[in-house]
């Protein structure tokens, strides 16, 4: 295994391996097991299933879907891009495969497909690509992470996203229930389910399976370390388990910039700068958490990217706006940091989503340089206490708030040195 691992690392690019969160654009040359941006000319990176935008990326193995990506590069100068694939274990550290033990045909694709923003005031070239190609497929189920090079130099990062492969071998059964008992029954989600692995073996589930939960795709609040409750001949059954319990948070905030001609919902003004850069200012937030829960339809922390003023290819017609938020808070918070959180700042809590305290103003505040669409978003605390992002504060927390929920079963065989994804299963708070 040994011998697996110097060949591997030989193999990849002379990179540092690094998970940790930092400030984005300190070191391009750290490769993260994260979905990182490494340039700041890299804007509006998508990446899900391809026939759904607001998909997971995340198909089966050998099916016939396939995974879309795809990117703005505000520099806008025809830059050679390519993508290539590292496979992971269950915990996104790279696992002991050589990439022809999980890849067939071409381990490396060029993106070809790529065009020029039109009758914008932000220039810009967007970049698209679609896996797996006739020319190259992948013959392991699992983690994955694609990360993208430019000018053929593996040394030279741009962006890195998280994908899976799954082959469902075991079955999974899932409901969605309040937790019982204290104030928590009305704040928080608990997922049960039951796998039952007829037909595939599966001796020792302590050791050798993993189970994942992912809320609304979002990975720094996601479950991990769950252990099966009961176990029966081929059935593992948890329950009860305080790690299967998410807190329900809120509706996502939204705002909507489609249009640079009209004040649309949320936004309280809209203008051009001196060097003719849109700016759009939203209305002042307001903290939710001491609120009645209100249900509307949301994206679960998506966006659409759509300019409603031209009837062509948004991908290439929609341009770019300066966006202030701002969060009133009577006084600094000194238990941590607050940072917009979705897929906007790409889940992630970094300088480019922080906020900053405004004491003229008496509030939080931050801008964000985003394409012209619709967004859902929301206010986070990042503290040393607590993993992840804690949205209680600000958006309060309920246990009736629609969300999605992803559960991930992985496996490693004796004998084997990777993780395996036997087995996923989807489920929403509000579909029974």
């Amino acid at each position: 295994m040994l011998k697996r691992f110097l060949l591997l690392f030989a193999l990849l690019p002379v990179f540092v391996f690094s998970q940790n969160e930092e400030d984005d654009y300190v070191n391009d040359n750290v490769l993260k097991y994260d979905d990182y941006v490494y340039k700041p000319n890299i804007r509006t990176v998508q990446f899900h299933e391809s026939t759904w935008e607001y998909a997971a990326p995340l198909i089966e193995l050998d099916g016939d879907k396939q995974i879309e990506l795809s990117f703005d590069d505000l520099n806008a100068d025809g830059t050679q891009y390519s993508i290539s694939f590292i496979h992971c274990n269950a915990d996104w550290t790279p696992s002991d495969l050589m990439e022809s033990e999980y890849m067939q045909g071409f381990f490396d694709l060029n993106i070809i497909n790529y065009s020029f923003s039109q009758a914008t005031t932000q220039n810009y070239a967007h970049y698209s690509i679609l896996f797996p190609q006739q020319n190259m497929r992948f013959t392991k189920s699992g983690n994955y992470l694609l990360y993208v090079y430019a000018n053929h130099d593996k040394k030279e990062l741009v962006l890195t996203r998280r994908f899976m492969l799954f082959d469902n071998k075991i079955n999974v059964n899932a409901t969605f229930r309040q937790t019982i008992g204290g104030d928590d029954q009305f704040k928080k989600q608990q997922i049960d389910f039951v796998i039952s692995s007829v037909g595939y073996d599966i001796n020792n589930p302590q050791r050798d399976m993993k189970v994942v939960l992912v809320q609304n795709n979002r990975w720094d609040n996601a479950a991990t370390g769950i252990q099966p409750t009961f176990i029966s001949a081929n059935k593992f059954t948890y329950s009860l388990d305080e790690k299967s319990t998410f807190n329900g948070g809120n509706e996502f905030r939204y705002f909507d910039i489609r249009s640079t001609r009209f004040l649309t919902e949320r936004v309280e003004s809209i203008f051009r700068d001196d060097e003719l850069k849109f700016h759009a200012v939203l209305l002042p937030d307001q903290l939710r958490a001491a609120k009645p829960y209100l249900f509307y339809n949301d994206f679960n922390g998506n966006f659409l990217i759509k300019n409603s003023e031209l009837r062509g290819d948004p991908d290439l017609e929609a341009d770019y706006a300066f966006v202030d938020f701002f969060m009133p808070y009577p006084t600094p918070e000194t238990q941590g940091n607050f940072y917009v959180m979705g897929k906007l700042t790409d889940w992630r809590m970094n300088k480019a989503s922080k906020m900053t305290y405004d004491y003229k103003r008496m509030g939080y505040k931050t801008t964000l340089y985003l394409k012209q669409g619709y967004y859902n978003y929301m206010y986070v605390l990042s503290s040393d206490t607590k993993k992840g992002g804690d949205e209680t504060l600000t958006e309060g927390s309920f246990w009736d708030t629609e969300n999605d929920y992803n559960i991930y079963v992985y496996h490693r065989k004796f004998g084997t040195y990777y993780d395996q994804l036997i087995g996923v299963k989807k489920l929403n708070s509000l579909k029974k």
